[in-house]
């Protein structure tokens, strides 16, 4: 049975906007991080994570100069790991759906991170998440897979795309 939902879609269509609609419209109470862009008046300087559990940190920014890096942005492992991790491993002890934006090229610098997606979609709760549209084998393989429901946004879609995905999280939860 298909447990996990899976938002994707091409850069600024606005992803992580509909999973906290969706978050919000289904009442529940989530586990886990979202991201956020930095913005200097109309110019992105990077991103940040925020957690449900009211934490947060910078992602990646352009004034960061270290490695790994994504065009212009130095991308924070270390943060990353220290704000995002811990409140995804304490979505595995117990939730009631757990929320991980995104699953995408800066993020997956991150090996421990790959495991914890993965544990993710194998624990029992419901996982809403948002994936690159395109990407390495691991992408792919998580859209692959049998237990994922996949939504693919566009400017288009994106009103009527929120109750879809509620109705296949009623589904799930029964």
């Amino acid at each position: 049975m298909k447990k996990n939902l899976l938002i994707t879609g091409k850069p600024g269509v606005g992803k992580t906007t509909l999973a906290l609609k969706v978050v919000e419209a289904a009442g529940l109470k989530p586990k886990g991080f979202y991201t956020e862009e930095i913005r200097v008046g109309r110019d992105r300087k990077g991103f940040k994570i925020k957690t449900f559990g009211r934490r947060e940190g910078v992602l990646a920014h352009v004034e960061y100069k270290g490695k790994p890096r994504v065009g212009k942005y130095g991308v924070d492992v270390g943060s990353f790991e220290s704000v995002a991790l811990p409140e995804v491993e304490a979505a595995l002890q117990d939730s009631q759906i757990i929320v991980i934006d995104e699953i995408g090229k800066m993020e997956l610098f991150s090996q421990k991170f790959r495991e914890l997606v993965i544990n993710a979609l194998d624990s029992p709760y419901p996982l809403l998440g948002v994936i690159k549209d395109y990407g390495d084998g691991f992408i792919q393989k998580i859209k692959a897979r049998q237990d994922v429901w996949l939504f693919t946004v566009t400017m288009e879609n994106r009103s009527s795309l929120l109750q879809e995905i509620l109705n296949a999280l009623k589904d799930i939860m029964g």
